[in-house]
């Protein structure tokens, strides 16, 4: 996935509008590309093991995270390609289409001329 939509961006927001799965998304975002087993999240989260399996799930169901198995264990990571479009997408029609300054205000006053 490396555009996002309406669709899809409604259901990667759907899926972070939960204080649980935003806790998980943010973590898995800290540690990087090479992920946390669930176990391990739930234990850094105080999640409990049968509600992170359904937060893993609807992540996964977004495409926010990816899950590959190393031996016996799942290992979830950020899908930052996804994360990345999602941010695009929110950011696209930024300060009327002028680039943001570096501190994240808009500077709209070329947009209002215009």
């Amino acid at each position: 996935m490396a555009a996002m939509n309406a669709r899809t961006t409604i259901i990667a927001l759907s899926a972070l509008a939960q204080e649980s799965r935003l806790a998980v998304f943010r973590l898995l975002v800290q540690v990087g590309p090479h992920g946390l087993a669930a176990t391990r999240i739930g234990e850094q989260l105080g999640i409990a093991p049968s509600s992170m399996s359904f937060h893993l799930k609807e992540l996964t169901r977004a495409e926010l995270i990816t899950v590959r198995r190393e031996g016996r264990s799942l290992i979830y990571a950020a899908n930052f390609e996804v994360m990345n479009a999602l941010i695009a997408f929110l950011t696209e029609n930024c300060c009327g289409g002028n680039p943001c300054t570096p501190s994240g205000a808009c500077d709209t006053t070329e947009a209002a001329q215009t």
